[in-house]
């Protein structure tokens, strides 16, 4: 292990499954290296500029953004904004002078890890996905060590490279949700809908097309999180008004929401499935469709092949959601199957094992040197 304090950047942005993870493994660096000293890098005007000084973390934005499907001005400018973030990694790298560099995904990451690679400092990516995303499959070739959720990840990336890690879950808030569930008096069913930070247009539009369908079950409480961009559009909803529905923007408490939910519906990003996996909750996956090379359909139906959740598509949500979750509440016996089946698959201590990959990394003899070569 290196004796003087280690030096890590750490990278991953655009969206919270990116962003969370890294700072997880930032907080696991820091406890098994207090001493350790951190950089964060991202992309100017994402999220993580704001997430990560939250968390306690310097970031410096680089001028990058990723490559659009469809054909728009910001792909003219692509190719400069690529130039010009490699060239900003490398002075980066230079002044700060890493002992390794880290990625959780995302576009934001590329350009340092890139030229961390070139210049020969020890690299680390995370993907946290079933089907790998596109900036992680152009790094393979260039890290020294990936770190994946799923099993089967061979077909992305180099085998000799990968480590099965599981994905970073908030744990002392999932541990805090298992034990304000086992403290539970009332067994009231309670159905917990995450739409996420931003929503889900579809899932909202789901729960405002079956106002009657909910009405017809008093007994069943609703809580519905729908996102900043929809509060507006659905607060005055006769969904919304009926008193079985509590709807709000944001989650302030989520380890009591997950205490309480007798059945998750969410969409079905990397850190929801880590989180549902370990708490064991009975859930319904809708996949977003708008995510790149549709990666949480593979998500999802690496939960469906074990029979650990059930997936619902995103354009028969508005005719299925409600039944499927009647369907779940009304069987006892499923909904425990799903549960065990969804522990199973969990994979606690996924963080710590990442970041003692990543102190792997630093503690062999052929790294020794690195500076000398920023």
């Amino acid at each position: 292990m290196k004796a003087s304090a280690p030096r890590f950047i750490i990278s991953g942005g655009g969206t919270g499954g990116h962003i969370f993870p890294a700072i997880a493994i930032a907080d696991e660096l820091k406890r098994l290296r207090p001493d350790a000293e951190f950089l964060f890098v991202g992309a100017k005007g994402r999220m993580e500029m704001e997430k990560v000084p939250a968390a306690g973390y310097p970031i410096e934005g680089l001028w990058i953004s990723g490559l659009q499907r469809r054909f728009t001005l910001d792909n003219l400018a692509f190719p400069v904004k690529v130039l010009s973030s490699l060239f900003r990694s490398r002075q980066i790298l230079r002044d700060f002078r890493p002992d390794a560099v880290v990625g959780t995904g995302g576009y934001a990451g590329a350009p340092i890890l890139y030229a961390a690679a070139q210049m020969g400092i020890p690299t680390l990516i995370q993907e946290p996905n079933a089907f790998a995303g596109l900036a992680n499959k152009w790094l393979a070739g260039r890290v020294d060590k990936i770190c994946v959720a799923f099993a089967g990840m061979g077909r992305f990336f180099p085998k000799h490279k990968l480590v099965i890690t599981g994905n970073p879950v908030r744990q002392q808030l999932l541990d805090r949700s298992l034990d304000l569930a086992r403290k539970r008096t009332t067994q009231r069913q309670t159905v917990l809908l995450m739409g996420g930070s931003g929503g889900a247009r579809s899932l909202n539009e789901a729960m405002a097309g079956s106002t009657e369908l909910i009405k017809a079950r008093p007994q069943v409480q609703w809580v519905w999180q729908c996102g900043k961009h929809y509060l507006a559009t659905y607060e005055g909803s006769a969904t919304a008004a009926l008193p079985n529905v509590h709807l709000t923007a944001f989650l302030d408490q989520m380890d009591q929401a997950y205490a309480e939910a007798t059945v998750v519906i969410g969409r079905a990003g990397s850190t929801t499935i880590a989180e549902i996996e370990y708490l064991g909750k009975p859930t319904i996956l809708v996949p977003s469709p708008w995510v790149a090379e549709d990666h949480q359909t593979k998500n999802a139906e690496a939960l469906t092949r074990e029979d650990a959740a059930v997936l619902v598509s995103d354009d028969s949500v508005t005719e299925r959601l409600v039944p499927e979750v009647y369907s779940l509440l009304d069987d006892g016996h499923r909904r425990e199957r799903l549960s065990a089946n969804a522990r199973k698959l969990a994979m606690p201590g996924a963080v710590t094992r990442i970041a003692e990959e990543v102190l792997n990394l630093i503690s062999t003899p052929n790294q020794a040197t690195v500076h000398a070569t920023v």
